[in-house]
């Protein structure tokens, strides 16, 4: 997860927290991080040992490009840009290299969606229809 902060306030650190509830490995890459959640954090996704097969980007679109570089030497197989997380020629270049690519959308929110974990972590509005509760 590039760009996991160890801030609990920040929408990386939760997501991160529900995936590794969920049986995930997340492995944190950031340079201003030594260690989040008991994880150690490492400055690029080339210091990561080992294969990496998801590249979950928490950081703004101008670093993308950079990142998805990094991924495709890796030989990453997806590349997940964050909600707001926009850049298009990044993404083209990552699927002409054969990776499968997700912009714009949250990893934790389209897994619960799918799952039925939309509860965990103050996400349970216990709304089940369209329509808005009477107070």
């Amino acid at each position: 997860m590039v760009g996991l902060s160890s801030n609990p306030f920040r929408p990386s650190h939760f997501a991160a927290i529900y995936l590794l509830s969920e049986g995930y490995d997340v492995i944190p890459v950031n340079p201003r991080e030594a260690e989040v959640l008991g994880r150690k954090s490492y400055r690029s996704i080339a210091e990561i040992p080992g294969p990496v097969e998801v590249v979950d980007i928490f950081r703004e679109p101008a670093a993308v490009p950079a990142i998805v570089d990094e991924a495709i030497a890796a030989k990453a197989k997806v590349i997940w840009m964050q909600l707001g997380v926009i850049h298009d020629e990044s993404a083209e270049k990552a699927q002409k290299a054969g990776l499968e690519v997700v912009m714009d959308r949250c990893m934790k929110i389209e897994h619960a969606r799918f799952f039925g974990g939309l509860n965990t972590i103050g996400m349970n509005t216990a709304v089940i229809s369209s329509r808005r509760r009477a107070r």
